[in-house]
């Protein structure tokens, strides 16, 4: 090769201060000459050098910013908060297909009782999904993310509320919407709101003790059973089961106020419970 770049170019290079169409040049050159590419080497900065490979390598491995991540940013949720959000498990498509198809076959069932009797599938299944919900987004036996979340600089408890939240405000709001297509109903289609909001405060609250997957589960349990029960106990059976009717919602909202308050009086053990295998 009878040309080579000029060692102050290659200085010049190696700084960043090179213009084009020199630079354009030189950057060709050096894909075929080894001669130049050794005298850049020895001219180069090994500290700058070293950096440059550095800032390289963290835009290289930084992971790409998803849709839903990206939303949560331009709405004003900070980085760190929305990177965790939308790692979540529950904030996945096909854990959401699943909540829109059992909503959208209890409203079936709903739109199918005849003689003016309540939505009672819809209402029995409804709450049941927000307390799923925030038990697949907490705890090492269910969530994929969780080494990532055991390690992040931030309290346990605050984590949990952040997807707590995050996942109240998806199943809420899709469990809004199929109440808006059970219009003949009227305000008896929303007596699963306080059931949904008793359930996921008692789960959370029994979190630390029982576990992410016993507590949910107990809660869960306890609900199927509250409705068989009300069920064999109801005397008219166009009447709605006791926990829809105004004493059973008063009950609920009681239920939910306690859970609550125990929650937060027990904030402090999920920064122990994070670090046990349950």
């Amino acid at each position: 090769m009878s040309w080579h770049v000029p060692e102050e170019d290659l200085r010049a290079y190696a700084r960043g201060e090179l213009a084009a169409p020199a630079l354009w040049s030189a950057d060709a050159h050096l894909n075929a000459c080894a001669v130049c590419r050794g005298v850049l080497a020895e001219v180069s900065d090994p500290v700058a050098l070293d950096a440059g490979w550095e800032r390289l390598d963290a835009e290289l491995d930084a992971p790409r910013v998803g849709l839903l991540e990206s939303l949560l940013v331009r709405a004003g949720v900070a980085g760190h908060t929305a990177r965790l959000l939308a790692a979540a498990p529950v904030l996945r498509r096909s854990w959401l297909g699943a909540v829109v198809v059992v909503l959208l076959l209890s409203v079936g069932a709903g739109h199918a009782v005849q003689g003016g009797e309540f939505p009672t599938l819809f209402l029995a299944l409804a709450p049941l999904l927000p307390l799923a919900g925030v038990a697949l987004s907490y705890g090492p036996a269910l969530d994929p993310t969780y080494e990532m979340a055991v390690v992040a600089p931030m309290h346990g408890f605050r984590l949990l509320m952040i997807r707590t939240v995050a996942v109240l405000a998806v199943v809420l709001g899709l469990n809004g919407l199929a109440t808006l297509a059970l219009p003949e109903y009227g305000l008896r289609a929303l007596a699963w709101l306080l059931p949904a909001l008793a359930l996921t405060a008692t789960g959370l609250a029994l979190t630390p003790r029982l576990g992410p997957v016993l507590a949910p589960s107990l809660a869960g349990g306890a609900w199927v059973g509250l409705l068989v029960l009300a069920q064999a106990l109801r005397a008219d059976p166009g009447a709605p089961l006791a926990p829809f009717t105004v004493a059973g919602q008063g009950v609920a909202a009681l239920v939910a106020a306690l859970a609550a308050g125990l929650l937060f009086l027990f904030r402090d053990r999920f920064d122990l419970f994070q670090g046990r295998a349950v």
